[in-house]
């Protein structure tokens, strides 16, 4: 199991906005090859920072499989518009639990 953990600013005052384009976009993770769930976070401290958690089956299964669909642009038409500047994403592995 792979989590991709993507840190994304976007532009104040589109917090609301940002929010219901993943929250509209939750469907696109879920049909994905591998993918087994999705969360999005927010920052206490910092509003318009937040972290999106996806669960992976394998690494490719984001960065092939899902970055190489069409499912994947549907996800940047919705959310791109937002950010900021592009996503910070990086994928970890559980080694304790």
């Amino acid at each position: 199991m792979v989590t991709e953990i993507a840190q994304i600013e976007v532009k104040p005052g589109t917090e609301n906005d940002f929010e219901a384009a993943v929250a509209k976009a939750k469907p696109l993770f879920a049909r994905a090859k591998g993918c087994s769930g999705m969360e999005l976070h927010k920052s206490v401290e910092k509003p318009t920072r937040y972290r999106l958690f996806v669960k992976w089956a394998t690494l490719e299964n984001h960065t092939v499989d899902f970055r190489g669909s069409e499912d994947f642009q549907a996800w940047r038409g919705l959310v791109g518009q937002y950010f900021a500047a592009p996503p910070d994403v990086e994928h970890t592995e559980t080694v304790v639990r």
